[in-house]
């Protein structure tokens, strides 16, 4: 009779490890708490940049503090790591700002979460709680919401104060008035469609900041051809895709033998007279200027010019895409039917000069609301870090004119809700009570550490801050006000018992994307088992 074997099956390739229980929940923790440490320096308006540095051929210097892109520039190896950048990834895509806060929620819901299990807490006893928790905190937030959508003088203080808000934490922060202007005004150019791609942000190296501009109407980042109009009026536009330089021989590889240079002055004819049967269907549209995403040779540029059309050529294809959607145009690839071609319209192209550089503006484009945001500064880190800024006011902006919710920030939300969330605890039986508690204090967390980064005593605001909202001031929040309700221009960071302006943050998004995002990456974390 054959012995049964008790030697363990392994059932995995040789060289893979395994981790169970325990040990793979620890690591998840590990890794999550160790993305949240990293990041939340940067939180709130006094948070620190980042310098990221990358190595090899093509090295460059980044100085960031946004958390987003801090994410998705660092290599990390830790599978719970790994979801928490995707998290930010994907917050920074649907609502453009919060990016730090949900990395930070997550983290510092892991680590109380790391706590209660150690106290032999089960994992779904936690979830459950949490799950109960954030009902409770959603609809706290949903009573203390403020819509002032109807009032038109009241919505576009709420645009400016959260334009503000998000750009008090960025580079942007010192002339965050002029920014918020701009950015404001931009955005209620796109009369409530939302739709960003109207608006083009061109970054130009010299002067400071302050010289940053809002122009109405599109600018294009290219020059005029040689010898061809450098002004059109009421235009007719071609934007295409095709190549204008078969004028060259380019099969690779190929080889031509002839008997005599005449032969070879026959094949260049030829070329030229296929480049110019093409010219010519081109100018069969009734057009005034053609723009091409690809190059533009000397011979079909000097047949433009003598048919007085600007030519413009080598567009990037941002650019040419941005163009065709704001001029009512399409962009062409063959000029057989002139009657299936949609061109686009503009008022005015004309010539103009930013710095040293020459650029192409149109004006009286068909998309009324498009408009471009020029950007100065000394350095092109400066610049890369300012239109990063810019974007994440601009999403904001856009997301708030669609949902003209608004609640008070600097600490005042999560304090509301912690508080919510505290009282649902007190009245709950068992151990999801406990949860529910870790969950009020993970959200008590941000207020905290909001205040550390300024440099400020947080045990002290946040403990003065919690007892406002027990005594029912719920738009008690940290800010740069003093203690009376009026708004003073001060420079400490003290409690509010009045309404801060600190951060402005529509609801629907702000909850259900950033801290449910943050709850739901937890919770995977969390149910962890191998």
């Amino acid at each position: 009779m054959a012995s049964l074997s008790l030697a363990p099956v392994n059932i995995f390739k040789a060289g893979a490890d395994e981790e169970r229980a325990e040990t793979a929940r620890l690591s998840s923790f590990i890794g999550a708490i160790a993305i949240g440490d990293l990041v939340k320096s940067t939180l709130g308006p006094k948070g620190m940049d980042k310098i990221l540095l990358s190595s090899g051929r093509d090295a460059s210097l980044m100085v960031t503090n946004d958390g987003a892109t801090i994410l998705k520039n660092i290599g990390v190896d830790n599978p719970a790591a790994k979801v928490l950048v995707d998290m930010s990834r994907v917050q920074d895509d649907e609502v453009g700002d919060g990016t730090t806060s949900v990395t930070v929620l997550a983290a510092e819901l892991l680590r109380e979460a790391e706590s209660l299990i150690a106290k032999k807490i089960h994992p779904q006893t936690i979830i459950a709680g949490w799950r109960e928790a954030t009902k409770a905190a959603r609809q706290a937030l949903l009573n203390s919401a403020v819509d002032h959508g109807s009032d038109e003088v009241k919505f576009r203080q709420d645009l400016m104060n959260i334009a503000g808000t998000t750009l008090s934490s960025k580079l942007l922060t010192h002339h965050k008035d002029h920014f918020t202007k701009l950015a404001v005004e931009a955005v209620l150019r796109l009369k409530g469609s939302g739709n960003l791609e109207a608006i083009h942000v061109i970054k130009k190296l010299g002067g400071s900041l302050a010289d940053s501009y809002l122009d109405e109407g599109f600018l294009l980042d290219k020059k005029i051809g040689v010898n061809q109009p450098k002004r059109i009026e009421n235009a007719k536009i071609l934007i295409a895709n095709t190549g204008m330089d078969t004028d060259k021989i380019k099969i690779f590889g190929s080889r031509v033998r002839v008997d005599s240079t005449a032969k070879v002055a026959e094949i260049e004819h030829a070329e030229k007279e296929k480049m110019k049967e093409k010219v010519e269907r081109i100018l069969k549209h009734g057009i005034n200027c053609f723009i091409n995403r690809q190059l533009i040779y000397n011979y079909p540029e000097q047949l433009f010019g003598a048919a007085g059309v600007m030519a413009i050529e080598h567009a990037d294809f941002v650019g040419v895409e941005r163009l065709a959607l704001v001029t009512g145009g399409e962009i062409a690839s063959t000029f057989d039917h002139p009657e299936l071609v949609k061109l686009g319209s503009c008022k005015l192209i004309e010539e103009v000069m930013i710095g040293e550089d020459k650029l192409i503006h149109f004006s009286g484009v068909a998309l009324g609301e498009a408009c471009t945001i020029v950007l100065r500064g000394a350095t092109q880190q400066i610049l890369d870090e300012a239109e990063r800024s810019l974007h994440d006011a601009l999403c904001v902006l856009a997301q708030t004119v669609k949902d003209s919710r608004t609640v008070y920030g600097g600490g005042c939300s999560e304090m509301l809700m912690a508080h919510a969330v505290t009282q649902l605890a007190s009245r709950t039986p068992g151990k999801e009570a406990v949860a529910m508690e870790s969950y009020a204090k993970a959200l008590r967390m941000l207020p905290t550490i909001i205040a550390d980064n300024a440099g400020y005593d947080s045990a002290d605001l946040v403990a003065q801050l919690r007892a406002a909202h027990s005594e029912g001031k719920t738009t008690a929040g940290l800010g740069s006000v003093s203690l009376i309700t009026t708004p003073v221009k001060h420079s400490r960071m003290l409690l509010s018992s009045g309404p801060v302006h600190s951060k402005v943050v529509f609801e629907r998004h702000f909850l259900k994307e950033e801290y449910r995002i943050g709850l739901s990456v937890a919770v995977m974390s969390l149910n962890l088992d191998i």
